[in-house]
């Protein structure tokens, strides 16, 4: 679960799928419109906020990039796009990432969009120059594939699963309302 400040808040889940590919699936609500930069960072620190997450997982001690590239740091996940509501949806596909690596580390969303290593700004090989840490949260260890029983809040019965196509608050986000259709991974 990610939180930050103002309304800022999210889940994102990570399922290794196979040695080789590690699914990233998330929403994050209350961002200003347009892309973010999404990094997992090396410690699972929240004492001063989003500050004291460390830097980027970066246990190759790589230069910046994108998720493409083979020259990056393990913890670089591009860019989320939050659309006009502010709500970033996102399934992401990555071959670095490994989820027994990454929990008890951090993930962080930044206010401005990740130049992915290539924007040519002092901090592009560092960071993506992506702006300043908004929201994070620590990784992790659930259960298994749809066996999660958390609830996102008690008072409506909706599911860590089920929450994604989901507002926030509000008639439409209870899960007995027939509008309201079932999430699907």
């Amino acid at each position: 679960m990610l939180s930050g400040a103002g309304l800022i808040q999210g889940v994102v889940r990570f399922l290794q799928l196979s040695e080789e590919r590690c699914l990233i699936d998330g929403t994050i609500d209350g961002l200003e419109p347009g892309p973010h930069g999404l990094h997992v960072h090396t410690l699972g620190d929240l004492t001063r906020d989003c500050f004291s997450c460390g830097e980027h997982y970066n246990p190759f001690g790589k230069q910046h990039g994108g998720p493409g590239d083979s020259e990056r740091h393990v913890g670089d996940l591009g860019n989320v796009v939050a659309g006009p509501d502010g709500r970033a949806s996102f399934r992401l596909e990555d071959s670095q990432l490994k989820v027994w690596d990454v929990i008890g580390r951090s993930l962080v969303v930044d206010s401005g969009e990740d130049d992915l290593g290539r924007g040519g700004q002092p901090l592009s090989k560092l960071t993506g120059n992506s702006g300043d840490r908004l929201a994070c949260g620590i990784i992790a260890r659930s259960a298994g594939l749809f066996q999660n029983p958390k609830r996102i809040c008690a008072c409506d019965g909706v599911t860590l699963w089920e929450e994604r196509d989901r507002p926030i608050a509000g008639k439409r986000r209870s899960k007995i309302n027939p509008e309201t259709p079932a999430a699907h991974l």
